[in-house]
């Protein structure tokens, strides 16, 4: 079987360095470098940290996205679906030769964190502007390995990277997802 690892560039470049790993499968946030200081006192301002990347766990479907809908929306055959321990767990669609055709993780929790994971996922800087209805923002790219496409929401953050090289495809994805999950 092979590893996820097309889903870490596009998502988190630098957790693949970090390599962090939780037993528990939920979500781990790793600590980020000190940036500055606060205008008001010049103490170190705090910078939330994008949660981790998680590995597949579990064979089986994955309970927000239908495999069919995924199959038609990234245009391949999806040959098997693993998912994390997480609530709502990240689900991973695997394509006939065992290489990941799309994987979408969702965190929520701290609006800071929610926004710190979208950014890394799809950096404001290198990002095109992404919005769904209802308040989501966050960022859509092309990556070396396809595209992602990040938005968040308060607290929550919706994630998504596929081998496909159309951000429209990964747009189709969390719009579903969050529907489905009704956030």
């Amino acid at each position: 079987m092979r590893r996820v690892s097309f889903l870490v560039a596009p998502l988190v470049v630098v957790l693949a360095a970090c390599g962090a790993e939780n037993i528990a499968g939920q979500p781990q946030v790793i600590g980020a470098p000190d940036t500055g200081t606060s205008e008001t006192t010049g103490e170190a301002a705090p910078t939330a940290a994008p949660p981790t990347v998680v590995e597949p766990t579990e064979g089986g479907p994955c309970p927000y996205l239908d495999a069919a809908f995924v199959e038609e929306t990234n245009g391949q055959r999806v040959a098997e679906t693993k998912t994390s321990t997480d609530d709502p767990p990240a689900c991973y669609f695997y394509r006939a030769d065992g290489d990941v055709q799309l994987a979408i993780q969702i965190y929520r929790g701290e609006p800071d964190v929610a926004k710190a994971f979208v950014d890394q996922a799809a950096p404001v800087d290198s990002a095109n502007p992404a919005e769904l209805a209802g308040g989501w923002a966050g960022g859509a790219q092309p990556t070396d390995t396809g595209a992602v496409y990040a938005v968040a929401k308060e607290g929550t953050a919706v994630v998504v990277a596929t081998n496909q090289e159309q951000t429209l495809k990964a747009k189709l994805v969390a719009q579903e997802a969050i529907t489905a999950l009704g956030l």
